[in-house]
């Protein structure tokens, strides 16, 4: 079997006295859209973090590519193409679209400019309403807006893994299908994915495995066809009676 992109061996993550998350463990493979599904406070944003080493693990190890990753620091994990696009965007509001998404490529900053801009056109051609924006100031978009360029800012990077903290959340219902269709498109040219959402019914149907997490545990874990079926899902995070 082959050698699990990114793995996590019951990685524990402490704030203080309280432990967070707790023993969980799960892989990603290449290829793959691999979603983490649960409740506010479950520990998935912590468990983002844990991998980032924007908050390091208590407990436990962290593999990328076969390379045990828990002592990096959070600019060597992002030089190992670990990006991450963080819940509520953190755009820079002050910037342009174009500014914003050249910092995206600041890790590269001895590529050639034919290069950077052929992937800024590469994002404007994902996200056409940026290049209509392109000039303007970030933090005068609209939340959807903010939310395709904070996702432009990541591929930027040219991502080995790419990590999506809460993608659909306070976006209106046209604009989560847009992003969930650029996510698949992103997917489909070899950049794997690994989704934290809580529209458990968008995230499990663009996945191929799935998790879900609950106080900091892992409480399930299976193709995400069969958590979609799930009675215990379907009565926790799909709404149904």
């Amino acid at each position: 079997m082959a050698e699990p992109l990114l793995e996590l061996r019951d990685v524990h993550v402490r704030y203080g006295v309280i432990e967070a998350v707790r023993g969980i463990s799960l892989t990603v493979a290449e290829g793959e859209v691999v979603t983490l599904i649960g409740g506010n406070g479950a520990g998935k944003t912590t468990t983002l973090r844990a991998i980032s080493m924007v908050h390091g693990p208590s407990q436990g190890q962290i593999f990328f590519r076969g390379e045990e990753i828990t002592s990096l620091r959070s600019d060597q994990v992002v030089a190992r193409g670990i990006i991450q696009v963080p819940e509520g965007r953190h755009i820079f509001p002050n910037m342009s679209v174009a500014e914003n998404l050249s910092m995206g490529a600041f890790q590269r900053r001895k590529a050639p400019r034919k290069e950077i801009s052929e992937e800024i056109d590469r994002v404007f051609t994902l996200f056409p309403i940026l290049k209509e924006r392109s000039k303007q100031a970030g933090g005068t978009l609209s939340g959807g807006e903010q939310q395709m360029l904070a996702i432009g800012r990541a591929l930027m990077a040219k991502p080995k893994l790419l990590m999506l903290d809460e993608p659909s959340m306070g976006l209106a219902p046209q604009v989560v299908e847009t992003v969930f269709e650029v996510i698949h498109t992103i997917n489909s040219e070899g950049i794997p994915v690994l989704l934290i959402e809580q529209n458990a019914q968008m995230a499990l149907n663009s996945a191929r495995r799935g998790y879900v997490i609950e106080t900091g545990e892992i409480v399930l874990e299976d193709e995400a066809k069969t958590l979609l079926g799930n009675e215990r899902v379907r009565k926790a995070y799909l709404g149904e009676e």
